[in-house]
């Protein structure tokens, strides 16, 4: 089994080439092809005891994937087992520790090490990492795999400190709370209530479901995978591959429709004829039925999410929240409704995922003045002014309808060609130019302009407080693919003192130890 011996200069910092932090389906996803390259001098740090995102993080009931399978899964380890079209989240959970154990990645990994400082050092083009326990690490690169979708959003709602039942947010489910017989407030509609009131309809003995806005639903094609299916994996692959590949194309040929608004009418007439068909009551249908474009904001997959609204012990409440009180919540038309527990499910925060980080670049900017203005990156993966930085799923990378892991393998190999770049070039230093980076985001939200993300009538979490998409590719994920195939050196400043000066000039190959391929 390759083991990780990074360098150590003594007891109590560590020198590996590369740090990942993360152990979701990005930074584990980093690991293999890290290894698959040859880089065997590299750690990745997780804040939590076990791998998985936010995979590991939500447990709600009935928690689950909008994305099949078959395409919601790495296509370098394809999963032959899975038992439903949209899996469960102990499943992907499995599926994810499956990986660790097959990649042998146990050996790299660090747990409760949670990393709260990183600082370059200019003198020698390494990074200053620091975890709350007080371990140093001075890698050479750091790849930041936290997630886009981590910090549960809380809302400042007057009153609900003096709340005196259990309130929780549905990303930090509190299984010790028993809803039976409780009356139950959820506050949000997105795609986790969507998912969990269904679950605790009949459970609790009323359910509220307070909504600000509507959302766009359309059915989700969900069904246990038949045996005869689970053996044609196996036995021929190209059966699985398949399925993904239509999966591919159904998630992928909807952003064509998002990009030029006035094609979205196809979804729309499904959606409402999927409304139409599972809320007969006109008064119900009104206040289910979006005002902005389909595609505005995330589209809701789900099959039984209108029937539960339709249940004698829930409630559909769209006035706004005046105030808790300490047994209940006021709205802002004068009905109380009294509630033993409250679940948030307001989704998010997404406006600046590092904003309350310690990242400190070149020249001592910090990725606070860097992102005054807004989360600005190159291919979502790059940020000038920090050196030999690298995120995954950063700014206006996200996927529009396709599966983000499409978009985080093309992440993944985009990072480690740039590592073959320094590589070649016997670079100690790769920083993405500021120009290049201003040029790329005009581009972006040039072509963001006249999207549905932009345009629709909604303000969903893909834009921040000055309204400015941060979030979404103004593309396909096959347009984003192409773009991240190989970098530019162009795009780049290079340092060290090894640094070949000529794009053609030829260079001799690093060597390899027992330990793989290092930096220089």
């Amino acid at each position: 089994m390759a083991r990780a011996k990074a360098q150590q200069t003594d007891s109590t910092v560590e020198t590996p080439d590369v740090l990942i932090v993360g152990t979701g389906f990005a930074g584990l996803g980093m690991a293999v092809k890290l290894l698959d390259a040859g880089h065997r001098d590299f750690v990745v740090l997780e804040k939590a005891d076990g791998v998985g995102g936010t995979w590991r993080e939500n447990t709600y009931p009935g928690c689950a994937c909008d994305v099949a399978s078959v395409m919601y899964s790495y296509s370098f380890a394809p999963n032959r087992d899975w038992s439903r079209m949209y899996a469960e989240q102990p499943e992907i959970l499995d599926y994810i520790k499956q990986v660790v154990k097959e990649r042998e990645l146990e050996p790299y990994l660090r747990f409760g090490a949670e990393a709260v400082s990183y600082e370059f050092d200019e003198a020698a083009d390494r990074w200053h990492v620091v975890t709350r326990s007080g371990q140093e690490y001075r890698p050479r690169v750091v790849v930041l795999a936290h997630g886009a979708l981590h910090q549960p959003h809380v809302p400042e709602l007057p009153g609900m400190g003096g709340f005196k039942g259990e309130l929780f947010h549905s990303a930090r489910w509190d299984d010790s709370v028993d809803l039976r017989g409780k009356r139950v407030a959820v506050i949000g509609t997105g795609s986790s209530a969507v998912q969990f009131i269904p679950k605790i309809a009949g459970v609790a003995s009323h359910v509220d479901v307070f909504q600000r806005n509507a959302h766009w639903v359309l059915p989700k094609a969900d069904r246990p995978l038949k045996q005869l299916e689970r053996r044609l994996f196996k036995a021929a692959p190209f059966v699985q591959r398949l399925y993904r590949l239509t999966a591919y194309w159904t998630h992928e040929l909807p952003v064509l429709a998002f990009l030029n608004p006035r094609w979205v009418g196809i979804l729309e007439f499904a959606a409402r004829r999927t409304l139409a068909k599972q809320v007969p009551d006109p008064e119900l249908r009104a206040k289910l039925t979006p005002s902005y474009r389909i595609g505005c904001k995330r589209i809701l997959l789900t099959n039984d999410y209108f029937p539960a609204l339709q249940r004698p012990d829930v409630s559909l409440t769209t006035s706004g929240i005046e105030e808790f009180t300490e047994d209940g919540i006021r709205t802002k038309d004068g009905e109380f409704h009294p509630a033993d527990v409250v679940i948030l499910a307001t989704g998010f925060s997404t406006d600046n995922r590092c904003a309350t980080e310690h990242i400190v670049g070149r020249d001592g900017l910090t990725i606070q003045e860097a992102w005054r203005d807004g989360m600005t990156a190159h291919l979502g993966t790059t940020v000038a002014g920090f050196p030999n930085l690298f995120m995954l799923m950063g700014p206006n990378s996200g996927g529009g309808a396709q599966s983000i892991l499409f978009v985080i393998e093309a992440q993944l190999h985009y990072i480690v060609e740039c590592l073959k770049l320094m590589r070649r070039r016997r670079s100690t230093r790769l920083e993405v130019r500021d120009e290049v980076q201003r040029r790329f985001n005009d581009t972006l939200h040039g072509k963001l302009a006249g999207s549905v993300w932009n345009s629709g009538g909604c303000h969903s979490w893909f834009l921040d407080h000055r309204g400015v998409n941060r979030q979404s590719w103004p593309g396909t994920g096959s347009s984003y693919w192409l773009a991240t195939r190989k970098p530019d050196p162009a795009a780049f400043r290079f340092g060290g003192s090894g640094v070949a000066r000529s794009e053609d000039r030829p260079v001799a190959r690093s060597a390899r130890t027992d330990e793989g391929t290092r930096l220089q």
